[in-house]
């Protein structure tokens, strides 16, 4: 692993992991390299590692927004690359990691990835066309749910529990729910159903939810999302163009001055 800050650095090699400050020493010395940096970050990196890439390298991006296409035309013709939208689950092993290909990535290189990636939760491909749906999905959705989990021990608490009772019964509440879709195969309205019971204490909640747009709130912060990684896109293919651009005019400034 290689990364500008030292204290990072000495974390990740206390768990055994061999570290550097040279991504060209990461790029030499591996088969497999993840570019795990922010967005705007991506193409700096990318024009420092591509002297060293070479077809026998697999490149991984987590950067969110940044297409393959974008990375492809700053690498060398045959880099094989793939782009994947994990999320902060992974790191409780309850992890989505949806993956697309680049051009030049193979099926070896897909199921490889994917073996990988669902040793920490569920790893799916994907066409690269969904990915900014993904991104607001899977991607930012972990912190909707949490947002929702905060506000239900919230209301405990309100109601005269302890912060750590009712920060447990919200969590342990949402996690037993997404288990039931999970393992039940079955649909968060029939199993909503189950709970409301006529004129019982769920169906007034479910009303009180309905009147503050809740629904509506969540639709909305995943669209917003995935909006937001499309912006992000734009702005990386745009910024590609103007570098091109100016590239095109050194050049022919040059013929100019050769002529």
């Amino acid at each position: 692993m290689s990364d500008v800050e030292d204290q990072r650095l000495n974390e990740v090699s206390a768990l055994g992991v061999h570290t550097t400050s040279s991504n060209d020493i990461v790029i030499e010395r591996s088969d497999m390299v993840f570019i795990a940096v922010k967005p705007q970050q991506v193409r700096p990196v990318l024009l420092e590692i591509a002297p060293k890439v070479n077809s026998s390298l697999l490149l991984v991006s987590v950067a969110a927004g940044i297409n393959t296409s974008t990375i492809e035309r700053v690498l060398p013709r045959d880099a094989r690359v793939i782009r994947v939208m994990p999320n902060t689950p992974c790191m409780v092993g309850e992890g989505v990691s949806m993956i697309s290909r680049g051009k030049n990535a193979t099926d070896v290189d897909m199921r490889t990835l994917q073996t990988f990636l669902s040793s920490v939760g569920f790893s799916s491909e994907c066409s690269e066309t969904l990915m900014d749906a993904v991104c607001g999905l899977s991607g930012s959705g972990p912190a909707f749910a949490l947002t929702a989990i905060e506000a239900m021990s919230d209301a405990g608490v309100k109601l005269g529990l302890t912060r750590q009772l009712a920060l447990k019964l919200a969590a342990q509440t949402v996690l037993g729910a997404a288990k039931m879709i999970l393992e039940q195969n079955s649909k968060p309205g029939e199993l909503r159903d189950q709970i409301c019971s006529p004129g019982g204490t769920t169906i007034y909640g479910m009303h009180a939810l309905e009147s503050g747009t809740f629904r509506r709130s969540l639709i909305d912060a995943v669209e917003a999302a995935a909006h937001r990684s499309k912006e992000l896109s734009l702005i990386a293919e745009r910024s590609d163009i103007e570098v091109a651009a100016r590239i095109e005019e050194s050049v022919e400034r040059v013929r100019q001055i050769s002529g």
